[in-house]
């Protein structure tokens, strides 16, 4: 399908949905501690998204289960809230979608539960910072194939499986558009970037290779090898200068 171009009251739409976002993040990260499981976890997400006049974009889809994916350690991407109990020690990557005026916003972060291992403390900051690399690649006139090019510029050299089944995606009116983002390869690669894209750059980043599997629910990622893994996530839009971080925490949605 074409790659669809969004003018600047429809990315502004788009903002308003990623701030829904932004304050669902806002009282995960302040509700996790050892003893909340992820069910609790996604029933805050699920008031909070209705409380704002939003629905939440992952319930429902393809027939998943939960308004969040809620992925524990060795989960990289897709886990489904249930009853586990979160212990002193995990991680945990909190992915979260809303739809607001028909509008998509759509950001993952992963959370310490009390206190982590250097590892652990080290992956989460690193793959935060390969996200900011590759938002900071998502400018008009560079190819896609930028954005994956600095992620693992950024992470393969510090020893990191980058996840390759997976990746970031277009986001507007639906959730999931052309193109797809990779975290890896060419910079040569796919189409070049022009203002008024949208897209949600996620890397993934794992202490072990970049083998994943499918575990039988149909639904959560893990790594092949057991080893613990980090998933970052922002929806952006391309302009002629600075991109746009539209599921940015702002001043504006602070209780």
């Amino acid at each position: 399908m074409p790659i669809t171009i969004k003018n600047e009251r429809e990315i502004e739409k788009m903002r308003a949905a990623g701030q829904v976002v932004a304050l669902c993040h806002q009282r995960v990260e302040a509700a996790i501690a050892p003893g909340v499981t992820t069910a609790d976890l996604d029933a805050l997400v699920r008031d909070t998204v209705k409380e704002q006049g939003a629905i939440a974009s992952f319930l429902g889809y393809n027939g998943f289960r939960g308004n969040i994916c809620a992925s524990v350690n060795e989960e990289i991407v897709h886990g489904i809230p249930g009853s586990r109990v979160l212990g002193d020690g995990d991680v945990i990557a909190v992915d979260i979608g809303a739809i607001l005026d028909g509008w998509h916003g759509d950001s993952a972060w992963t959370y310490p539960v009390g206190e982590i291992s250097d590892d652990a403390r080290r992956l989460l900051a690193d793959t935060e910072e390969a996200l900011k690399v590759g938002v900071a690649a998502a400018r008009a006139g560079n190819r896609l194939g930028e954005i994956g090019h600095v992620i693992e510029a950024y992470a393969a050299p510090r020893g990191y499986g980058i996840v390759r089944g997976y990746g970031g995606h277009g986001i507007g009116r639906r959730m999931h558009e052309d193109p797809h983002v990779p975290n890896y390869g060419d910079r040569t690669y796919g189409p070049v970037l022009r203002n008024g894209m949208t897209l949600a750059i996620e890397p993934m980043l794992t202490l072990g290779t970049d083998e994943t599997r499918e575990l039988e629910d149909g639904w959560t990622v893990v790594t092949a090898d057991g080893t613990l893994s980090a998933h970052f996530e922002h929806t952006v839009a391309i302009t002629d200068e600075e991109p746009i971080v539209l599921t940015k925490r702002l001043v504006s949605v602070v209780e």
